[in-house]
C-alpha cells in the first residue's frame, strides 16, 4: 500500500493538477475560500516555487462600500464576483500576464461562488476560458436573494474610481 503525502491526506493539494499547472509556465490566480472571506492571489511559479504578486481578501470590500452591517456575508456570491472583479482590474493596472485560474481542491459545483468570481475577472476585462453557462443568474450576484440588500452596482463604480 502506498502512503500519500501529507499535504493530499490533509486535502490541501492535488498534486497531479498542481503539477499540470506549473508545466503550463503561465501566472495563476488562486481563488480560496475560507470561513469568512474570499481569498484571491496572483501567483507566478518558478522552479516549482510560488511568489505572490498580488493577494486580495473580500475584506477589502469593507472600504469600497460594502456595509457593515452585512459584514458576515463576504463569502457569498456577489462577494465573489466583487473580489475577482477588483481583483481583474488589479492585474489591468499593472499590465501583469493573463493567468489561468486554479480552485485547488475546492469541489466547483456551477453556478456557486467560484463561478462568480470568474464572471468578475471577465467583466473587468482578463480573458479567460469559460462557459457561460456556469455562472450564477444575475440577480444572486446582485445580491437580490440576500436578507440585507447590497447595492453591486454601487460598489462596482467605486472600485472602478479607484
Amino acid at each position: 500500500m502506498k502512503t500519500l503525502k501529507r499535504r493530499r491526506r490533509e486535502y490541501k493539494t492535488d498534486y497531479a493538477k498542481r503539477i499540470k499547472l506549473l508545466k503550463s509556465e503561465k501566472p495563476r490566480i488562486v481563488f480560496r475560500k475560507t470561513n469568512k472571506y474570499i481569498i484571491a492571489q496572483y501567483v507566478e511559479s518558478e522552479e516549482a516555487r510560488d511568489k505572490i504578486i498580488i493577494g486580495i481578501s473580500s475584506k477589502i470590500l469593507l472600504k469600497h462600500g460594502w456595509p457593515l452591517e452585512s459584514k458576515g456575508s463576504l463569502k457569498s456570491i456577489p462577494a465573489s464576483y466583487l473580489t475577482g472583479y477588483l481583483m481583474g482590474k488589479t492585474i489591468k493596472e499593472k499590465k501583469l500576464k493573463t493567468p489561468i485560474v486554479d480552485f485547488g481542491m475546492l469541489k466547483t459545483l456551477h453556478k456557486t461562488s467560484p463561478h462568480a468570481f470568474l464572471k468578475g475577472l471577465l467583466e473587468s476585462g482578463i480573458e479567460i476560458k469559460t462557459q457561460e453557462k456556469t455562472f450564477p443568474e444575475e440577480s444572486r450576484i446582485k445580491g437580490e436573494n440576500l436578507k440585507k440588500k447590497i447595492d453591486v452596482q454601487e460598489i462596482k463604480s467605486k472600485i472602478d474610481k479607484g
